[in-house]
């Protein structure tokens, strides 16, 4: 149970949180005020510098028991805040406009309720990852040797999601986030003069023809196992100049996917769109992959633990808008453990996230960090 004292402290430390954000790979700071928050908790060990500056929390029972993790982000993105709140942005171009801020503080809640009152058998395990945003931070965490040692049987994660009612949470068994991979197509030939192309060699036919190509692999549609869609993001043909036949350019496609086999193919699809057109036109052609999110998957068992979880504590829940195209990287500690992603609404009319103008709203930190608390009973027992 948390005391309005223990809300007041951590809607305040929730705020500073949001006053100085940080970037994927630049969390250090973040991460060294979450390890000072959480020793106060007596933890039974609190590992750091996890796959980047991710931090984890254990609270061992000293008994046999199933490992359970509660999951949250530690990085903020590039984007200009504008918001008129006393806890705004101090850092130029950086803000907590996605949520991780409060995500981090209802994992925080959840230590004190553990601290206070242990679990009976096993361990429950708070993790603070890095670089959610482009999708490198759970991959990191996991390949770390630290976290083998940690490695959950049980994963569990929150993430608010407006559109939703005020404390209504969306989740559902199976796909609830797509794989998504940004590819970065770069082609090369010849700059010539202006008054003299044929002198040169052009990428500009190549991605006019390769940007319906890519178009055509994925249109999106109903969210099956068969879900393809192809997003050009930034196109760039040479230098703004009227003097100059271009002979470099670069496409920037998303491809989003039901599965990570899925992803696989419509990767490999796209690549070989981009060499014919390279062969045709007499380019090189190189790639670069980034933001590689896995698809999140909700394991059956698992959304069966939060669903009861949720009754037991009269938390309204549904399958509203799930599952979403967007991503997450949550689903990479599905791969070793029966993991759920459940989606917190703030209200229907709520601002956007990734928008300037949002804020996480306090009053989800005791709901959040209730529903977890009774995730960890229900599988742990109270010593």
């Amino acid at each position: 149970m948390l005391t309005n004292l223990d809300l007041t402290e951590l809607t305040e430390f929730r705020r500073e949180l949001h006053r100085y954000p940080e970037l994927s790979g630049e969390e250090a700071e973040t991460a060294r005020k979450i390890a000072a928050a959480l020793k106060p908790m007596s933890p039974t060990r609190i590992l750091t510098g996890l796959g980047g500056h991710g931090v984890a929390a254990v609270f061992d029972s000293g008994k046999d028991g199933p490992t359970v993790l509660f999951r949250a982000e530690l990085d903020a993105l590039p984007i200009e805040e504008r918001n008129d709140i006393a806890w705004s942005s101090q850092t130029s171009g950086k803000s907590h406009v996605c949520g991780h801020d409060g995500h981090m503080t209802m994992l925080l809640a959840l230590g004190r309720m553990i601290s206070r009152q242990p679990v009976a058998q096993g361990r429950v395990i708070l993790m603070f990852q890095p670089a959610e945003e482009d999708g490198s931070g759970a991959k990191a965490v996991v390949a770390d040797p630290g976290y083998q040692e940690i490695q959950a049987d049980w994963a569990f994660a929150i993430h608010i999601e407006p559109g939703r009612p005020f404390g209504y949470v969306s989740t559902c068994a199976g796909l609830i986030n797509c794989a998504s991979l940004g590819l970065k197509i770069k082609l090369s030939g010849k700059t010539a003069h202006a008054a003299d192309p044929e002198d040169g060699i052009s990428p500009a036919q190549a991605i006019a023809e390769l940007i319906p190509a890519l178009d055509a692999l994925g249109q999106g549609g109903a969210l099956d196992d068969d879900f393809r869609l192809v997003t050009i993001t930034h196109v760039k043909v040479g230098e703004p100049s009227f003097g100059v036949a271009p002979g470099d350019g670069e496409v920037f496609a998303t491809l989003r996917t039901a599965g990570d086999e899925g992803m696989d193919r419509l990767e490999a699809m796209a690549r070989s769109l981009a060499v014919a057109a390279a062969e045709k036109f007499g380019l090189s052609v190189d790639f670069e992959v980034c933001d590689n999110f896995a698809a999140s998957i909700n394991d059956p068992e698992a959304y069966a633990v939060a669903t009861k979880a949720m009754e037991a504590i009269d938390v309204a829940y549904g399958d509203a808008g799930v599952p979403m195209r967007a991503s997450e990287d949550f689903g990479v500690f599905g791969w070793d453990a029966k993991a759920a992603m459940l989606c917190l609404g703030p209200g229907e009319d709520y601002a956007a996230l990734h928008n300037p103008d949002y804020d996480f709203p306090d009053d989800l930190i005791p709901i959040g960090s209730a529903i977890f608390e009774r995730i960890a009973r229900d599988l742990l027992g109270t010593a």
